[in-house]
């Protein structure tokens, strides 16, 4: 469905995040392209958030030529984020945190803490981020989540790959960045960002990413 546009307008207009660092005495500066909010599947006046295999979510990306988001990009992005709202946990003991209906019982919460604010705001703490991260190579199989910042700032999930990659919650969510960036001013491919041996920084709290994709 996704794939074939059924996803809010509001969705389609990626907001942008410009950080810097000093590499070897001397500052760089990315912009990179982020979708305002975690994919949904519907229209503006109907629609869902909607947790997902990370798979699933690398087809998406692959279809769209974007890529899933760093643990360190994960922190920037809530940094930058125009709405901030708390995290909402379900209790798993009392709740089947698996099912969709759970799916979209957070979803209204999430809409009612958002309070009628512009649906196209970059929003953050809504949700913990599918990532990539170095760590993808020997862990094949399984799902790395990070994030659910709270309003101190402290992420709830720090990075995390014990979960199956067929396992999936209502607190996961896919945040989309577009597949090319600025550096400097120069358009790179943002994979050719996680792999520069030092330009990496911008991008990554682990050092290089050789291969920021899940395989499928």
């Amino acid at each position: 469905e996704i794939i074939h546009g059924n996803i809010p307008d509001f969705l389609r207009t990626f907001v942008p995040i410009q950080v810097s660092a000093s590499i070897d005495g001397t500052l760089h500066t990315i912009v990179y392209e982020v979708m305002p909010d975690y994919l949904c599947i519907g229209s503006n006046d109907d629609f869902v958030h909607f947790p997902m295999m990370p798979t699933t979510a690398q087809i998406i990306a692959d279809k769209f030529e974007c890529m899933l988001t760093t643990r360190k990009m994960t922190n920037d992005i809530y940094s930058q984020a125009q709405v901030k709202v708390a995290p909402s946990p379900i209790n798993p003991n009392t709740t089947d945190i698996t099912k969709v209906s759970t799916f979209y019982q957070h979803h209204l919460t999430i809409e009612s803490q958002r309070a009628g604010r512009p649906l196209n705001l970059l929003i953050g703490g809504i949700k913990k981020d599918v990532v990539v991260t170095v760590q993808l190579p020997t862990r094949v199989g399984n799902v790395a989540i990070y994030g659910w910042h709270q309003l101190n700032g402290q992420p709830i999930q720090p990075l995390y790959l014990g979960h199956k990659s067929y396992y999936v919650d209502y607190s996961h969510g896919i945040r989309l960045v577009k597949g090319y960036v600025l550096v400097d001013g120069v358009r790179m491919a943002i994979a050719d960002v996680l792999r520069h041996p030092k330009l990496n920084v911008l991008l990554s709290d682990e050092g290089v990413v050789e291969d920021p994709r899940y395989p499928y």
